[in-house]
């Protein structure tokens, strides 16, 4: 039984966060743990309020895990402050435990889940130790300083993202001015890169898709699937999760974590260059 773990803020509505995590690893047969890093009141309709978690108490969290279990891949979702990253990127110093940092920003309804000061903290002291970071476009501007309008723009804001220290960025496209498809773009730091693209689907229960994504994809590292291999199947896993939604709520609706085992041979996902 592989084991992972999600280091990331609960959401009461059930979409996103830690909940998302835990459903998503759940459908992908590995053994989900869970470090707590804020509360919110939240529905599909935006975030009432968050409250973060002190920094001790998250440092114990994670310990606990360390001391007891043989992780084989970490996530981290919303952190919220400085003080957390910080803590959280200490912790992580000394491991060779594979982490995917999902840069969490903004909630779908628009509220802010990263302090703005914290931003210098994640680029400087979480991403250096990051195996991939998964921004879509809005945090990758935010994490590079740039404004992203075009493939050449990505192209640069990967290299940026690279020159910090992550092993592999994937900026995902959906964002993008483009009606019929969505495409994500992949950057190694060995020079290697390829694109990934799906049909646009019409629809506005998208609330969770980057944790999805995200957990997905620590899923299937924690599994030891080769790296590109994972990044693929992550895809196919959050385009049927958002394909056959659940229609919960009266806001953004959360996607479909159970898609994924019944429908994941019908779901294609075209492999093409970043040019």
């Amino acid at each position: 039984m592989h084991i992972v773990t999600t280091i990331a803020g609960s959401d009461s509505g059930g979409g996103a966060g830690i909940q998302a995590d835990l459903k998503t690893f759940q459908e992908l047969d590995v053994f989900g743990t869970s470090v707590i890093t804020a509360l919110t009141a939240q529905n599909t309709q935006g975030v009432m309020d968050v409250l973060p978690i002190e920094q001790a108490f998250i440092n114990k969290q994670f310990h606990a895990l360390l001391e007891d279990f043989p992780i084989s891949a970490i996530k981290t979702g919303m952190l919220f402050s400085s003080d957390i990253i910080r803590t959280i990127a200490l912790a992580m110093t000394n491991l060779t435990i594979p982490l995917i940092v999902d840069p969490v920003m903004i909630a779908k309804g628009g509220e802010t889940l990263l302090q703005q000061e914290a931003v210098e903290a994640l680029r400087n002291n979480l991403l250096p130790l990051a195996t991939i970071v998964t921004p879509n476009i809005p945090e990758a501007e935010t994490l590079t300083a740039r404004k992203i309008e075009t493939v050449s723009d990505i192209r640069l804001a990967a290299q940026s993202l690279l020159q910090l220290g992550v092993q592999c960025v994937i900026i995902k496209g959906g964002h993008l001015a483009n009606k019929d498809f969505a495409v994500d773009y992949v950057f190694f730091k060995n020079g290697k890169s390829f694109s990934m693209q799906t049909s646009r689907i019409a629809t506005k229960n998208t609330h969770g898709t980057g944790c999805t994504f995200s957990a997905a994809l620590t899923a299937f590292i924690g599994r030891q699937m080769p790296i590109e291999q994972a990044i693929v199947e992550a895809k196919k896993f959050i385009q049927l999760a958002i394909t056959h939604n659940l229609s919960i709520g009266h806001g953004n609706g959360p996607t479909n974590h159970f898609a994924y085992q019944k429908f994941k041979e019908s779901c294609e996902v075209t492999i093409g260059e970043t040019q």
